[in-house]
């Protein structure tokens, strides 16, 4: 029942790729020694500004005549060297100096937006922005990876809870399903009327909470994530009236109440580099199956209803008496 129910859902990952570091060159051209670039040089470096992700490595090449370095910080602007300005280094990295023909290459461990300069020009400066690389591939808070659906047992093993989520890599911005169902472990039957609490954390701060009450198949919720870090997807306060009439369970001794029947699932967050806002979506289904039940008991029964009124009001309503009876005939 349950591997029906989440193969008619999600299309799992079948295989996973490896993720590989890259490797860029950025080119010191010939003439870039000089402030005005009244040479055959466009930029001073080239790219003046690259874009790579986290383990990538860049090799500068000095193809110019004169010896630069590749030096972390802010450099002087095109003519601030003519005021005493000749940049500040903030000591993240720093080549040294090396000459025409000579390259030297650094690997990038850490997302952010890197300026740099040479030190013996300070007029020549670039930017590097170093983005965090987004996998294909779930995994947890930890960077194990996932694979769908989830299992956790409650703390008493009475109550077993699946969970999946669609799309498998969170995105901020980007919706994200939330389906999950309850189980019965000793008879690995579906849970209905599951009650309990449907939280998130984020970064150590609760950001979402809702009640639910699952149905046959499960329950889902929809969220859409403003930041990226490490999350906690927590299913609390679990309960069912028709299975644990008792308000509280003896586990090993102590006694554990409903609210302690929980769960704990974790993921992460990347930020979207394709959006950078969302609209508003219906975190929960707008309507569960005990409305369309309760529909279907309305349609059926007031027909039925007011065909037993209208059948008992013909049984009751009085004879009218045959004026011919006991007419002569002429």
């Amino acid at each position: 029942m349950k591997f029906l129910f989440y193969s008619l859902i999600f299309v799992f990952l079948t295989s996973s790729s490896f993720v590989y570091a890259d490797e860029y060159i950025i080119d010191i051209p010939l003439g870039a020694y000089n402030p005005e670039l009244n040479t055959v040089a466009e930029v001073w470096y080239d790219p003046p500004q690259i874009f790579v992700t986290v383990d990538d490595t860049i090799t500068w090449y000095n193809d110019d005549k004169e010896g630069h370095t590749v030096t972390s910080g802010e450099g002087s602007g095109r003519f601030g060297w003519m005021s005493d300005n000749f940049g500040k280094s903030n000591g993240i990295f720093d080549s040294g100096r090396f000459m025409p023909g000579d390259s030297w290459s650094y690997k990038f461990e850490e997302s952010g937006t890197f300026s740099y300069y040479c030190t013996i020009h300070p007029w020549m400066e670039g930017i590097v922005v170093v983005e965090k690389e987004i996998p294909d591939f779930p995994h947890d808070a930890t960077g194990k990876k996932l694979e769908f659906p989830l299992l956790q047992y409650t703390p008493d093993r009475r109550i077993e809870v699946n969970l999946t989520w669609d799309p498998p890599v969170i995105k901020t911005h980007e919706k994200v399903q939330f389906v999950y169902q309850f189980y019965d472990p000793q008879t690995n039957s579906n849970l209905a009327e599951m009650k309990y609490n449907f939280v998130i954390f984020q970064n150590g701060q609760e950001i979402f909470r809702d009640e639910g009450l699952s149905q046959i198949g499960g329950d889902y919720r929809n969220f859409v994530f403003s930041e990226s870090g490490s999350v906690i997807i927590r299913i609390e306060g679990i309960e069912s009236p028709s299975i644990f009439a008792e308000e509280s369970v003896t586990v090993s001794g102590n006694v554990q109440s409903k609210e302690q029947r929980s769960v704990d699932f974790t993921a992460a967050v990347y930020d979207n580099p394709e959006k950078s806002s969302h609209e508003t979506y219906h975190t929960k289904p707008a309507q569960r199956l005990t409305t369309y039940y309760e529909l279907m008991l309305i349609i059926i029964l007031i027909p039925g209803v007011m065909f037993l009124v209208a059948l008992f009001w013909l049984k009751q309503k009085p004879k009218i008496k045959d004026d011919t009876q006991g007419a002569v005939k002429i």
